[in-house]
């Protein structure tokens, strides 16, 4: 690649292109088990799995998930919170050669029943909380068993005891296994003197479908190749200059479904061979910061939002927790906000520095320098090794010149192979090696990008990926709604909140915390309008087409909007 602004303005020592080995996504927990082998691989509410015990675990269960007749392309499903589980599920199914399809917890019915159609997945290795939830749908679905694992298989010996008989029941983690199901511990004990399963797994293999609302409003799978993993985790491997191979700790509060977790996160701490602290829920800060002080966190990829909570502590501007050990943080999912960056760097006084991504690049394609410059409401400069560019947004080819506003389109080793089944989508996303990202920006003349709006109409809330249309299809079953419109509006908190505007049929009538509670049994939490405004009528072009930025346009000029 010919040489860009940005590179100029990357920390000392990074080059602008990388070498990346031919390898299966796994070969970084293998080679840190080499390495580091009596390292903490994970840790959870205190317990520890070693570098060599997670690389002998995965083994396994990947022989046993062949064992089961999972073949080199079969579609497995993982629901698990940050636990190990997550970890030991996810390497097993890569190590058979299967694709894995990281399923958000906070899913309902309808919601993992598209996506295990969608994705034509065969198995799905779940949390027991869960296990009642998919067995209701499971007749309707191709998933043809379930692997199960419960939370205190991973716990201390005396902090799973307590577990069983205080928590257990009440937290539905205990199920009783029907049909052919099985244990996840007791499916491993079959399989305890094996090796990896010998699958010839390449870096043109299929690892992920990442679910993703692309271009359009359609929840699509974006294929993830091992190669595109691989890039990834190197290129931020060298980005963040300031860390130290086998020394970090690095926190994984960001959920794993999703790739930003799972590459930023979990990818980037076992290629650093750095030991992972698992918390399943981060709203629970006192769980948070108490992990965070005890085991002396170092790296910490996270949302604005939560790095907000954290600056709102009362006992963290009190100075009861030590967060000194912080050295790289890298924030993404919505925008990072100047009072939140510098209050949080001086709590910690670590770096905490904005990037950006797709589920389409798995993950991130621009990031601030860890230890360089960092420009307030940019995203940063492109990796190594990608280019990135804005075109016109009528031609969507001519390069518009420094500080233009168009679409930014990229092309990079990380950039995805298509979307699952969907060729017209895979033809408008890729065309000649370039991602249109549906994203407006512009680039200043050091090469760092600022993202402007979105062509998408993709809303952010906390960091979560909600698409108005599928908002306003539950809602428009609602016997009382004639008429709903959604889209995101600014929020001073969570950078973005989800916002339905409701006409009601003739003569009913419905208040806000009755459609709410309605709409949870429908539809994840994030996803649930945390305002909603009736209205007589919604604005529409003169085909009938919701205008939705019409709406936000008007939310805006309201007082406090």
């Amino acid at each position: 690649m010919e040489h860009r602004p940005w590179h100029d303005c990357y920390d000392e020592g990074i080059p602008s292109s990388l070498t990346y080995p031919e390898v299966p996504l796994f070969h970084f927990l293998e080679d840190s088990a080499k390495k580091y082998p009596d390292k903490p691989c994970t840790i959870f509410k205190g317990a520890e799995i070693s570098y060599q015990e997670m690389s002998k675990i995965t083994d396994q269960l990947a022989a046993a998930l062949v064992g089961l007749g999972v073949k080199k392309g079969d579609r497995v499903g993982i629901l698990i919170p940050n636990t190990p589980q997550f970890v030991m599920a996810y390497f097993a199914v890569l190590k058979t050669g299967g694709v894995v399809v990281a399923t958000n917890p906070q899913y309902t019915e309808r919601e993992i029943k598209h996506q295990a159609n969608d994705s034509g997945m065969k198995l799905m290795i779940l949390m027991s909380n869960y296990y009642e939830l998919v067995k209701r749908v499971q007749p309707e679905t191709s998933i043809s068993q379930i692997i199960v694992t419960n939370i205190k298989e991973t716990l201390p010996p005396l902090t799973g005891l307590l577990f069983t008989l205080l928590k257990e029941k009440k937290g539905g983690f205990k199920v009783t296994l029907r049909d052919n199901d099985l244990w996840m511990p007791d499916l491993q004990a079959q399989y305890s003197d094996h090796e990896r399963p010998q699958v010839d797994v390449g870096p043109d293999d299929i690892a992920i479908f990442q679910y993703s609302g692309g271009t359009t409003g359609i929840p699509k799978a974006a294929i993830g190749l091992h190669r595109n993993l691989v890039a990834n985790t190197v290129q931020m491997l060298y980005w963040v200059t300031s860390a130290e191979m086998g020394k970090e700790v690095v926190m994984m509060a960001i959920p794993l479904y999703h790739v930003y977790g799972m590459v930023a996160g979990m990818n980037f701490g076992l290629g650093a061979g750095a030991t992972l602290v698992m918390v399943p829920d981060p709203r629970n800060l006192k769980d948070l910061l108490g992990n965070m002080q005890k085991y002396q966190t170092s790296i910490f990829p996270a949302v604005p939002a939560l790095y907000n909570a954290i600056n709102n502590n009362a006992d963290v501007i009190a100075g009861k927790y030590d967060l000194s050990a912080i050295k790289a943080c890298i924030s993404g999912s919505a925008p990072l906000l100047r009072e939140t960056k510098e209050t949080f760097e001086k709590l910690t006084g670590g770096f905490l520095f904005e990037g950006y991504g797709l589920s389409e690049t798995p993950t991130a394609t621009h990031c601030n320098p860890n230890l360089g410059v960092n420009k307030i409401g940019s995203i940063g400069l492109p990796f190594p090794d990608v280019d990135a560019k804005i075109v016109d947004l009528d031609d969507e080819v001519t390069e518009l010149a420094v500080g233009e506003i168009g679409e930014l389109i990229i092309k990079a080793p990380q950039v995805f192979k298509g979307y699952y089944n969907m060729p017209t989508e895979t033809r408008n996303s890729l065309r000649e090696g370039w991602l249109y990202t549906g994203d407006i920006a512009r680039m200043d003349e050091q090469g760092y990008f600022y993202i402007v709006d979105r062509k998408k109409e993709l809303i952010k809330p906390g960091g979560f990926q909600v698409w108005p249309r599928e908002v306003e299809e539950v809602l428009q079953d609602h016997p009382a709604i004639q008429d709903v419109g959604v889209a995101g509006v600014p929020d001073p908190k969570r950078g973005e909140i989800v916002k339905a505007w409701i006409v009601l049929t003739e003569g009913q009538s419905l208040d806000r915390e009755e459609l709410k509670t309605w709409a949870k049994e429908r539809m994840a939490r994030y996803k649930i309008p945390s305002e909603i405004e009736f209205r007589d009528e919604l604005p529409k072009t003169h085909v009938g087409k919701l205008l939705r930025r019409e709406l936000v346009r008007e939310h805006k000029e309201e007082p406090g909007g």
